[in-house]
């Protein structure tokens, strides 16, 4: 069923200030960072967020991953349909972000740090690699009060979908528990990317207590099997099918609707498991010419923004689908996770 009231989709994550550039291998190697990958900044990154802005090409965006999962959903919904929260500083960083998105129309709602400053991505392009290195700062301290506050609780109960990014599982997980909790008492929506392989590792406890929630799961292949791994699934890490298979069938609070399980692997066909259901769908991803290409950066949030605002909007599970193909399609020919203006509007694949 369709939401038709305004601010529907909540979404909860880190926001970034995306400080992108094209590199070099010798950048990588300076920094010990691998060419496709995802880190948390540790002391000895710290300069490379001057270095990107002082010696590179960089661009500056409003990020984080859910962010950009917000920013998508906001490109295809009406005015007025999504609101984010997350933790920034007080500073121009955070006026940047605010800027950015108020012109896709997206509703921010931070929780301001006075002491800590916004948290920076550098991203490091090296032909169609990219490798993120995230200082959280300010989004590290996104707490359990601010989402409970009077000025922002209500927003919660407005919602009927909430989207949180995996990469929240680091910062807060009482407020990804109390959104699940508040979905899973009202049948409301309740959906979950893991984002990242170390979500799955390393954060384990924190991801595990929220799966109960779960009424939709994305990760990528690269996360499935990292889940796999760390969670000694008995099935191979290459499986994605099994693995999407036991995620949907995962033990669900909320019982009146199953758990939809979906996993993409880039120009592979997109893997979907419905809780209950011996058939694990293949979707195949539509080519688009390589000349095309600009930047795979936010592919992924961008697959998550067109799928969950299908969701929103009430549309088939295939539609939906087929959705966030077209919108991660339009955000890879665009520099970084950005999406075309003038506005296109979403045309079906067949």
């Amino acid at each position: 069923m369709a939401a038709n009231k305004e601010f529907a989709l909540l979404c909860l994550e880190n926001p970034l200030l995306d400080i992108q550039a094209v590199g070099t291998e010798d950048l990588l190697k300076k920094y010990n960072l691998k060419a496709n990958d995802a880190i948390l900044a540790q002391p000895e990154h710290m300069p490379i967020y001057e270095e990107l802005l002082n010696n590179y090409d960089a661009k500056l965006i409003a990020g984080g991953a859910a962010q950009n999962t917000a920013r998508g959903a906001s490109y295809i919904l009406p005015p007025n349909s999504v609101v984010y929260l997350g933790g920034v500083g007080n500073d121009k960083y955070a006026d940047i972000l605010r800027d950015a998105v108020k012109q896709v129309g997206l509703r921010v709602e931070y929780r301001v740090d006075p002491n800590v400053g916004t948290g920076k991505c550098g991203v490091v392009i090296t032909g169609h690699n990219r490798s993120l290195c995230t200082d959280l700062a300010a989004a590290n301290h996104y707490d359990l009060d601010h989402l409970k506050s009077p000025s922002i609780w209500p927003l919660v109960k407005n919602a009927q979908f909430y989207y949180v990014g995996g990469y929240h599982f680091t910062v807060c997980p009482p407020a990804i528990q109390a959104l699940g909790e508040e979905a899973a008492a009202n049948d409301k929506t309740f959906i979950v990317n893991i984002s990242a392989p170390f979500i799955a590792e390393f954060f384990k406890a924190p991801l595990d207590a929220s799966s109960q929630y779960w009424d939709y799961v994305i990760c990528n292949e690269s996360e499935a099997a990292a889940y796999a791994r760390s969670h000694d699934l008995p099935v191979a890490e290459t499986d994605v099918a099994g693995i999407a298979k036991a995620l949907a069938n995962l033990p669900k609070a909320n019982t009146k609707k199953p758990r939809v399980a979906v996993i993409t692997q880039g120009t592979l066909p997109t893997v979907v498991a419905i809780q209950g259901q011996d058939e694990v769908k293949q979707y195949p991803v539509h080519a688009i010419d390589a000349s095309k290409i600009n930047d795979t950066n936010g592919a992924g949030d961008a697959f998550a923004g067109g799928f969950v605002a299908g969701l929103v909007q009430g549309k088939p599970l295939d539609t939906c689908i087929d959705m966030g193909q077209w919108l991660a399609r339009l955000s890879i020919q665009e520099l970084g996770p950005s999406y075309p203006f003038p506005k296109q509007t979403y045309q079906p694949s067949s």
